[in-house]
């Protein structure tokens, strides 16, 4: 079963991505463009030029899972670019449910 824990780090990786690409190309991906190990329970979601597909890949100790998922309507709200800065799963859910995540910003309580 598929279970993404609220301490996970999800990883966007910015632009379009050919997700034609399966387990290998897109563990590559992950390694080279977002300087991470897919090894180590990070979750790396990809999304393709129209922003209607978005592939979700990771390592659970005893092999890999990819996701996807293919919009009916509408599209995913996806960074052009910029740096591959963790995202919690809350916030990977919302943004697999059509939400807007970009630019938010943790707040830290003093």
């Amino acid at each position: 079963m598929l279970s993404i824990g609220p301490g996970t780090q999800v990883y966007l990786r910015p632009g379009a991505t050919d997700l034609r690409l399966g387990y290998e190309g897109l563990s590559q991906l992950a390694r080279r463009q977002l300087s991470a190990d897919a090894l180590g329970g990070r979750v790396f979601a990809f999304c393709n030029q129209d922003r209607t597909r978005l592939k979700l890949l990771l390592h659970d100790g005893s092999g890999w899972w990819l996701c996807s998922k293919r919009l009916d309507a509408g599209r995913f709200t996806w960074p052009a670019s910029g740096p591959a800065d963790p995202l919690s799963a809350a916030q990977l859910w919302a943004l697999v449910a059509g939400l807007e995540v970009s630019g938010w910003k943790k707040h830290w309580r003093r």
